[in-house]
């Protein structure tokens, strides 16, 4: 335990490092390219960590762009669910690869890109098209990218059997914090249904969700499966863009109990974090976090406590842990695993802008109170 006033979030190099260890072996067993995604990860004050592995990234808006091109010093994957006329040509002077989302898009922007590259030999920009495997393996709806209806990639069907003429590459993103056996369904599903176009391709990105620094996890069989991947498909350049994997158990919050009240024999332990507000996650998948201090499990026998947020959201709590002895005001209580997705949604998760902030008075005038640009979105991630 350091010597700080809580609440603060801890990052862990050493831990940095093991994770980079294990990801940059898969790289260089497969030669797969693996990239980092900042909607996990967008302390740019770790990045020399970063930079000192190879590692690049993809971003997802012109904000998350910038700071690749800032602190890790290299262009981007792009994808982007929707490019627009304000956007598009920041994300063709800052990309390597832009996927995108519809044919639609693609079609709209398209000249743009052929007329960059007419331009610019040495910093081509290659196209990719995100497809819909529709093969769920996620069961959390609101992280399944495969759902029924949902709004990301081209099905096959609507493809119709045409590839569109300039689409250099696939991507697909189906996984969500999932294993290699979940992947390898996956790409079954990938190549029955888009089989007949990959052999025109020069590069498939897997997308994210491949939790390979996991304990549980099966590295080798991951590397078995990228490797019988690419002996099917010479041809493709493989990509993949975790964004859990590279900060996995690499960093924790840090909490101190403020006050204990009771009602109805239930004793809520409030501290000074906020579940909605530090850690959402917890409430939008949901989860229970691990408290280091707590026992392993609910233990009724014990010291037992609700822990409770700070905000005035009646739902800011999650559960109940049990303690070896009881809690009091100023114990501390450590969130483990609070790095990756967590440090980002509590500042601004993938660098999307805030709305700006206007007053319209009574006379009709219209006062611009706040914008907020690439700044807001650095600073806050400082």
């Amino acid at each position: 335990m350091i010597n700080y006033n809580t609440p603060y979030y801890i990052v862990y190099e050493d831990k940095l490092r093991n994770n980079l260890d294990l990801i940059t072996n898969v790289m260089s067993q497969t030669g797969a390219k693996i990239i980092m995604a900042f909607k996990a990860n967008a302390l740019w004050r770790t990045f020399p960590i970063f930079r000192e592995y190879g590692i690049c990234s993809t971003a997802s808006s012109v904000n998350e762009m910038q700071l690749a091109i800032d602190e890790l010093k290299c262009k981007v994957h792009a994808y982007c669910p929707v490019y627009t006329d304000q956007t598009i040509d920041k994300f063709i002077a800052g990309s390597s690869h832009i996927t995108f989302n519809s044919v639609e898009q693609y079609t709209r922007y398209r000249n743009r890109i052929e007329t960059h590259n007419a331009h610019n030999i040495n910093s081509q920009v290659s196209c990719g098209l995100r497809v819909n495997p529709m093969c769920s393996v996620v069961d959390t709806d609101i992280y399944n990218p495969c759902s029924p209806g949902s709004r990301f990639g081209v099905t096959a069907r609507s493809l119709n059997g045409v590839w569109p003429e300039g689409i250099d590459g696939l991507h697909f993103h189906a996984l969500c914090e999932s294993t290699s056996f979940d992947l390898e369904k996956v790409l079954a599903s990938v190549e029955a249904q888009f089989g007949e176009f990959l052999p025109k391709l020069k590069w498939i990105n897997m997308g994210g969700g491949h939790l390979m620094t996991r304990n549980d996890y099966n590295v080798n069989h991951l590397i078995s499966v990228l490797n019988s991947f690419k002996k099917r498909h010479p041809n493709l350049e493989i990509i993949l863009e975790p964004g859990s994997a590279f900060c996995w158990q690499t960093g924790d919050l840090e909490a101190s109990v403020v006050d204990i009240v009771e009602n109805s024999g239930i004793y809520t332990a409030i501290v000074n974090v906020s579940f909605a507000c530090h850690m959402p996650d917890c409430l939008e998948m949901p989860y229970k976090p691990n408290i280091a201090q707590s026992l392993p499990e609910v233990d009724p026998s014990m010291p037992t406590y609700r822990i409770g947020g700070n905000s005035c959201l009646s739902g800011d709590v999650i559960g109940d842990w049990s303690f070896e002895k009881p809690l009091k005001v100023g114990d501390r209580i450590t969130f483990t695993d609070m790095n990756h997705y967590t440090t980002v949604k509590t500042h601004m998760f993938n660098g999307i802008h805030h709305p700006s902030l206007l007053l319209m008075h009574s006379n009709g005038e219209v006062e611009i109170l706040r914008e907020f640009t690439y700044d807001d979105y650095k600073n806050r991630m400082d």
